[in-house]
């Protein structure tokens, strides 16, 4: 007793310093998270700073450059005109006096001519501008003793600049005082002599309102400078055009930071810089005003980012300290804990471990189906299944025999174990019953009788059941209530099914058996409920329209299964799985050589040798004895499909060839066209509306609606480099 009492006391000595261990480790963790999140919070918060002010900037930049473009394009609009009118020099007021009522953002407009441009003028500067509070156009000339305009800066650079010069903000005291900047655009003559400059006064006095009122945050504030550092917009209103920026840097102590910010602005240049004024952090970020020399700026304080975090900081420590006391709880709980869980995860292990077994016989008893490995060159199958947990309740199969292809596809009520053993019995009655009885309805009749007398448990089974004749196209099938497949013909269309009740509900049901014909290249899509019912995490249903806009597309069958389930997966993302999926799809290739009659054309890519067709046409006609409106009729759509060719596959100047086979079969006639040009496919035109009028239908479109309304079934695939147009005449 007393050694296994040291015994005890030891474990609990070792279990209590572990203990101890994993708290300290636990505290060092949780600081070391704190403090990584915090450093990570400010990095964020800096950058969503950051992206904030760089949009503010560039969306106010482009706000103020498309007020500057307009007073640009009013001078440029007007260029030819005051070139044309220097031989009359008269006429140039009336230019200005265009510009000004013709342009609301301009309030003046000027043609200041170059000193002694004409002989008997020294200056001459025409100038239209609006009456203070009012939109009527006072006419006069800026050439006086009082206003020598060629010493005017909006003058001198504007005859320097080719592209156009915005000049330096200045306070218009003859115009009420407002704040104004010109732009100016030199003019030549016929000779390409500059004879004058062109010019539009804005008025800035929006200026202030527009940058003034960007608030990237509520105590943050925009300023914005000229290309000479005057303060055009400034919270401190005493700076505006009386102060610039490198004076007020001058007046400041630590002029170093300031000095940095100022040059990089007058420079022109983008960026953000950080300054500190009176103790306090701020974040600058600035931008220039292309072509006007002016240059924005966002200025943002630290504590402006950075105070939230900052107040979170106190709650996070707090809580820090109340986990490390829960974590001391749950330190004695895992303990005593430890063994109850490593039981519980063996034995989920072990059952993890028979499911997984159980899935591989599930699977194994299923054919392996994918595209040409059906052996058999009249149909194409392919086939998948895909439980929603290790194992499930859906199931398919399919085999052949005596020309014909036998096949089904099923879903179990219920999921796991218990339908996996449903769908196991479900698939054996399948092919022991289909063994001796070529009659789906008799087929699952017997297999409906036989599950309603064993079905202690109340499970069913949803069942479609087909028998396909491979030599004629005959589809025999009956359906036990499960989802209608869809085929694939011109169109696609669910298959018609009668609503029979699902296997095993009651006994002695009297099922009804259907049939169709399936063509040349007509296929069949079968599907179990996990298909349209897949949810995606907004718990919405893929549906039947995203299924057939999948279908639309005709590629071979293992890729369409592929495609299918790619769509699903895409649509479903994170969402756990909800239901077993499976899927078969059936490509019927029967073409009939033994019955059938071959005719080809080859035509060069000339719209020329469109006339060769009604005599091909004519030929097939008399072969067929259609009467002569069928045969127009076909004659028509073939010359809209090999039109479409020639104008659309092969660029304009490339030469090519067209090449028409006709394939007549007992009550059928197949045309396959196809070339070698650029991938162009014509049924993917939109329907065309033909109850719109001539001049309100957009162009193209009939074309193909006039093949469509003519032929039964019409096709596009590309395959081996060339574009094939298959379309199909039932006779």
């Amino acid at each position: 007793m007393k050694i296994n009492d040291i015994a005890d006391k030891q474990l609990v000595k070792t279990g209590a310093v572990t203990g101890l261990l994993m708290v300290i480790i636990a505290a060092v963790t949780l600081e070391a998270t704190a403090l990584i999140q915090y450093l990570y919070s400010q990095k964020q918060l800096k950058q969503e700073a950051s992206l904030r002010a760089e949009s503010q900037l560039e969306a106010t930049k482009n706000r103020i450059l498309d007020i500057t473009n307009q007073a640009e394009s009013a001078v440029r609009n007007n260029t030819w005109i005051a070139q044309w009118c220097l031989n009359v020099p008269d006429s140039l007021y009336r230019v200005t006096q265009r510009i000004v009522e013709d342009n609301p953002s301009v309030v003046g407009s000027a043609i200041a001519l170059v000193p002694d441009y004409y002989k008997d003028i020294h200056l001459l500067a025409p100038y239209t501008a609006r009456r203070l509070g009012t939109y009527e156009p006072v006419t006069m000339s800026l050439a006086g003793e009082e206003y020598n305009y060629p010493e005017q800066e909006w003058f001198k650079k504007g005859l320097e600049n080719e592209q156009g010069y915005w000049s330096e903000p200045y306070v218009d005291e003859g115009g009420g005082g407002i704040l104004m900047t010109t732009f100016s655009l030199p003019i030549k003559d016929a000779s390409g002599r500059t004879a004058a400059v062109l010019t539009a006064d804005l008025s800035l006095d929006w200026l202030s309102d527009l940058v003034g009122n960007v608030k990237v945050y509520p105590n943050a504030y925009s300023m914005m400078i000229s290309r000479s550092g005057q303060f055009l917009v400034c919270p401190v209103e005493t700076l505006v055009m009386h102060q610039t920026i490198q004076e007020v840097t001058n007046s400041m102590e630590d002029t170093s930071m300031m000095n940095s910010l100022s040059r990089s602005m007058l420079n022109g240049e983008t960026g953000n810089q950080t300054i500190r004024y009176k103790g306090a952090t701020s974040y600058v970020y600035f931008s220039p005003v292309e072509r006007t020399g002016w240059s924005m700026s966002i200025v943002i304080p630290e504590n402006e980012i950075y105070g939230s975090i900052r107040r979170a900081g106190a709650l996070v420590g707090f809580l820090q300290l109340l986990g490390l006391v829960m974590l001391v709880l749950i330190i004695r709980a895992v303990i005593l804990n430890a063994l109850k869980f490593r039981e519980v995860d063996d034995k989920k292990k072990r059952m993890e471990g028979e499911l997984h077994i159980a899935n591989a016989i599930q699977m194994a008893m299923i054919p392996k189906a994918s595209a040409g490995g059906t052996e058999n060159e009249d149909a194409d199958l392919s086939a998948s299944i895909t439980p929603a947990k290790e194992v499930g309740g859906d199931f398919y199969d399919y085999y052949f025999r005596d020309q014909k292809l036998f096949f089904c596809i099923g879903d179990v009520s219920g999921k796991g174990v218990p339908a996996a053993l449903v769908m196991a019995v479900s698939r054996s009655l399948f092919r022991t019953i289909s063994a001796h009885e070529s009659s789906p309805k008799r087929l699952i009749t017997a297999m409906n009788d036989f599950m309603s007398d064993t079905n202690e448990n109340n499970m069913f089974v949803t069942l479609f059941c087909g028998i396909l004749d491979l030599t004629n196209g005959r589809l025999r099938y009956c359906n036990a209530g499960h989802n209608p497949p869809i085929i694939l013909t011109n169109s696609i269309q669910p298959l018609p099914v009668r609503p029979n009740l699902p296997l095993g509900v009651m006994h002695g049901m009297c099922y009804e058996e259907q049939e169709v014909i399936l063509h040349y290249d007509d296929a069949l899509f079968l599907y179990t409920d996990g298909l349209t019912e897949a949810e995606n995490p907004e718990h919405e249903l893929f549906g039947e329209e995203r299924m057939k806009a999948v279908l639309h597309t005709r590629r071979d069958v293992q890729a369409q299964l592929e495609a299918m389930q790619q769509a699903v997966a895409d649509f479903v993302g994170t969402a756990p799985k909800s239901d077993d999926l499976t899927m078969m799809f059936i490509h019927y290739m029967n073409k009939k050589p033994n019955s059938t009659t071959e005719r080809s054309l080859t035509l060069n890519n000339d719209i020329q040798q469109i006339a060769r067709l009604a005599e091909f046409t004519g030929s097939i006609a008399e072969d067929t004895h259609m009467d002569n409106a069928l045969a127009m009729g076909i004659n028509l759509a073939l010359e809209e499909a090999i039109t479409n060719v020639i104008m659309y596959a092969y660029p304009q100047g490339e030469g090519g060839q067209v090449q028409i086979d006709a394939v007549i079969r007992e009550g059928s006639l197949d045309f396959i066209i196809s070339d070698t040009g650029i991938p162009f496919d014509p049924t993917a035109a939109p329907e065309a509306d033909t109850s719109l009028g001539v001049e309100d239908r957009p162009i193209g479109g009939l074309g193909i609606f006039l093949v469509r309304k003519i032929m039964d079934k019409v096709s596009y695939r590309r395959e081996n480099g060339k574009n094939i147009l298959s379309m199909t005449k039932f006779l």
